[in-house]
């Protein structure tokens, strides 16, 4: 029985303009109907590949702000988020979401300082603008990821060491374990290592599952490690 928050979207061509970029991204093209069965999905790829664009239009489509944040942020610094949202149909689980949040590294400063204007006696501001990149993502996880909500991430790991996305790992499996739904978007090979998620490549052909050890990130990673000579060599004469 799928109990996710968010169990499925489907995609109507008819809503996007014939000559829009959305068409020739090879990795949703004749994709009509993507099923979320696990309570973590990942999205892989090379850049370019269509993972944020598609993870963009259902934080819109679910009713986040396009820059980010949580369900209550209505802003807007600069407005260029593709038309793909509204061509997007998401269905829900019976379950009713505690919560959310959608990080995209590319637009957190904006974020960050809408907290700010944002916050009251009531509901202080986190301050991120006084905190590192890597320490102000992991506060959100630490005060915004809870049980029972829906997540949408890009790229959480940009900002943090091995170490911290080890940190983050953890926050994202015990949320996972209390019902919440992750959506993430990365390159990391150790985000890619919780198990029991999902991983959705959009790398060759339209969007599909595979192993985590069939990942890029994986093999480019165990590649360089065990063969670091021999690859330096190759590229650049060391």
């Amino acid at each position: 029985m799928n109990d996710q928050l968010i169990q499925r979207l489907t995609i109507d061509w008819s809503k996007i303009e014939e000559d829009s970029y959305l068409r020739n991204i090879e990795a949703l093209q004749g994709v009509e109907c993507m099923e979320f069965t696990h309570s973590i999905t990942f999205f892989v790829g090379e850049n370019g590949s269509g993972k944020s664009t598609l993870l963009e239009a259902i934080a819109v489509a679910y009713g986040f702000n396009p820059e980010g944040g949580t369900k209550n942020y209505c802003f807007s610094t600069y407005d260029s988020h593709s038309e793909l949202y509204a061509a997007l149909r998401l269905s829900k689980g019976y379950r009713r979401a505690k919560g959310g949040y959608f990080l995209r590294a590319e637009s957190f400063y904006n974020v960050a300082t809408q907290e700010e204007l944002y916050a009251d006696p009531n509901h202080p501001s986190e301050r991120y603008h006084e905190k590192s990149h890597g320490e102000s993502f992991l506060a959100i996880a630490r005060s915004r990821l809870s049980p029972g909500g829906v997540y949408l991430l890009d790229e959480p790991e940009a900002a943090l060491s091995p170490q911290r996305q080890l940190t983050l790992l953890m926050e994202i499996w015990h949320c996972a374990q209390q019902g919440a739904q992750f959506l993430i978007v990365t390159h990391s090979p150790i985000l890619l290592g919780i198990p029991g998620a999902d991983i959705l490549t959009f790398d060759n052909g339209p969007v599909h599952s595979c192993s985590y050890e069939e990942t890029d990130s994986y093999q480019i990673t165990e590649l360089f490690i065990n063969h670091r000579q021999e690859i330096l060599r190759r590229l650049i004469g060391e």
